[in-house]
């Protein structure tokens, strides 16, 4: 959902009093530390420095306002999509998928881990559709994935019998546990480390073909 789309919600007249943008910022921050259903309405309109029936004029309620913040994050330039479209092999997705990972999970301004995998990771069956939608989003990664590792099949970059959804499977499982350990305390080292370590189940690569 688009900013400019959250913002035709607001009634005709009532201009909003606050940037939208940076207010979202602060609802991804709260999301991403605290996870969705422990993050209250009283701490996203203490934090976005709004009032709550503003919050409602302009987001909607609080699913909408996770899910307007969601793509607000998966829209920063560096993207597991990005990442894996931009790599010129499937070996070189996995290369990046994964140590860019470990450097998110342990940003200097940005809570521990991954919003993807922390804001649902305690949710009740009251925010099924919200633990969904995230679910999707890393499933649709892991399929870009194993699209571009068959690619390399094809072409020869990679053996014929190799298991596509295994490895990139294996990938995101990483991927996941990265989070979760950066979550812990783990350092950049430590991840970076675990990154290299998960690479050395990549198959070898054949020569392409003269």
């Amino acid at each position: 959902m688009k900013t400019a789309e959250v913002s035709n919600r607001r009634k005709i007249g009532r201009p909003l009093s606050f940037n939208p943008d940076q207010a979202l910022d602060q609802a991804i921050r709260l999301f991403w530390k605290h996870g969705y259903e422990s993050t209250s309405i009283s701490h996203l309109t203490a934090a976005m420095g709004v009032t709550a029936p503003s919050l409602y004029a302009a987001f909607g309620d609080k699913r909408a306002l996770f899910m307007a913040a969601l793509q607000r994050y998966l829209g920063t330039p560096i993207t597991a999509e990005a990442l894996i479209a931009n790599a010129a092999t499937a070996r070189d997705a996995a290369i990046e998928l994964l140590t860019n990972s470990a450097l998110a999970f342990t940003g200097e301004h940005t809570p521990p881990g991954c919003l993807l995998a922390t804001a649902t990771a305690s949710c009740s069956a009251a925010s099924a559709e919200v633990q969904e939608a995230l679910a999707e989003i890393r499933r649709g990664f892991g399929r870009q994935l194993r699209d571009k590792i068959q690619a390399d099949m094809a072409n020869g970059r990679l053996p014929t019998g190799t298991e596509a959804e295994t490895l990139s499977g294996h990938v995101m499982a990483v991927i996941q546990g990265m989070s979760s350990l950066a979550r812990d305390g783990a350092s950049r080292q430590s991840l970076l480390a675990i990154a290299g370590s998960a690479l050395q189940a990549w198959p070898s690569q054949e020569r392409q073909p003269a």
